[in-house]
């Protein structure tokens, strides 16, 4: 519902008539109303390069515009996205924003990428909290579970840590997140009643709609439902995916095909890829980086004006002539992680 002001609106900080343009959509069972464009974190670190007065800057206008959920985590630049935020939120009221961190992932080498563990999950979640300059989270995830040896630690030791961590008072609501979406309906089916919020990633875009396939289940748990990587982590922009990007080369090499297109006409791929995912009814929330105010610009004005009449006959295009077979990566990642740890 847009035109009516949210719970953190805060007059003297936000802009008022922003605020109103944006809509905002309830976040499962958490009674959250959140913006139905969020911020993601992910890009304010080294993976994305970034310049830091910038991204503050960046920060501070995506709040004021309205856009109220801010999602983080360890792993962005090992720490790095958590102290970005934490330097441009100090200047921010605490109740003009919800933000969202992660446990579990964490370094950028294998032996040290992944820690479910219950002391590894406290301590992760205290020093989140340190870093970000806050005595309280709204939401923590687990992240990426597909890369558990088994849910059992998940469900055993990662999710329990985070319910006495709610307890204390050190965070409200508990999300999970992974790539494939299979290992996220066996955790929350498990765990039933204990998930607040859902994160998919890339899994509703204009190269894969898997999300489609599970939005039943999630909504039937009562769970807020995070969309998150319209543009596929960078690989559906202009400018194109760094070089860690999961996807194959033949996948890049595809998708190159419609960045040259937009191109040539003069047309941001970034934003038709946007104005796509945004089409999603069922989702509480649709997550993107941006590290520059540019790039917050062009995913609002796909939000608030939809496409013009070019990037509409560009977009015809591309969904007609070289968007017509969804593909994804799963497994390229899993398999590259556990072939690294063997050879330990």
């Amino acid at each position: 519902m847009s035109g009516i002001l949210p719970a953190t609106y805060v007059k003297g900080f936000h802009n008022e008539e922003q605020v109103k343009r944006m809509e905002y959509r309830k976040l499962g069972k958490t009674g959250l109303e959140i913006s139905k464009i969020s911020f993601g974190g992910g890009a304010l670190c080294r993976f994305y390069g970034f310049d830091l007065d910038e991204a503050i800057k960046t920060v501070h206008a995506a709040l004021k515009s309205g856009i109220n959920y801010i999602d983080t985590a360890p792993f962005y630049g090992q720490g790095q996205s958590e102290t970005v935020l934490g330097k441009a939120l100090k200047d921010v009221p605490r109740d003009a924003y919800y933000i969202a961190t992660k446990v579990a992932r964490y370094g950028s080498d294998f032996e040290n990428m992944f820690d479910f563990s219950a002391k590894k999950t406290r301590e992760s979640v205290e020093n989140s909290l340190k870093l970000l300059g806050l005595n309280y989270l709204d939401v923590v995830q687990i992240h990426d579970i597909e890369f558990a040896e088994s849910l059992d630690i998940v469900l055993n030791e990662t999710l329990p840590t985070l319910e006495q961590l709610v307890k204390e008072g050190k965070l409200k609501y508990i999300g999970v997140s992974a790539y494939p979406i299979s290992p996220l309906k066996e955790c929350i089916s498990r765990a039933s009643g204990r998930f607040d919020t859902v994160l998919c990633y890339s899994r509703y875009t204009l190269t894969d709609q898997t999300l489609l396939d599970y939005l039943d289940f999630f909504k039937s748990q009562n769970l807020g439902i995070i969309c998150a990587a319209a543009h596929d982590l960078g690989l559906l922009t202009n400018a194109g995916p760094q070089p860690w990007h999961p996807a194959s080369a033949e996948q890049k090499q595809f998708v190159r095909q419609a960045s040259d297109y937009c191109i040539k006409n003069g047309v941001e791929l970034g934003k038709l890829a946007m104005y796509y995912t945004l089409k999603l009814k069922d989702a509480s929330t649709f997550l993107t980086g941006m590290q520059t105010t540019q790039l917050l610009q062009v995913n609002l004005d796909a939000f608030y004006n939809g496409l013009n009449a070019k990037e509409q006959e560009v977009f015809d295009h591309l969904t007609k002539n070289i968007f017509t077979k969804p593909f994804n990566w799963e497994g390229n990642e899993l398999a590259i992680y556990w072939a690294a740890l063997k050879k330990k």
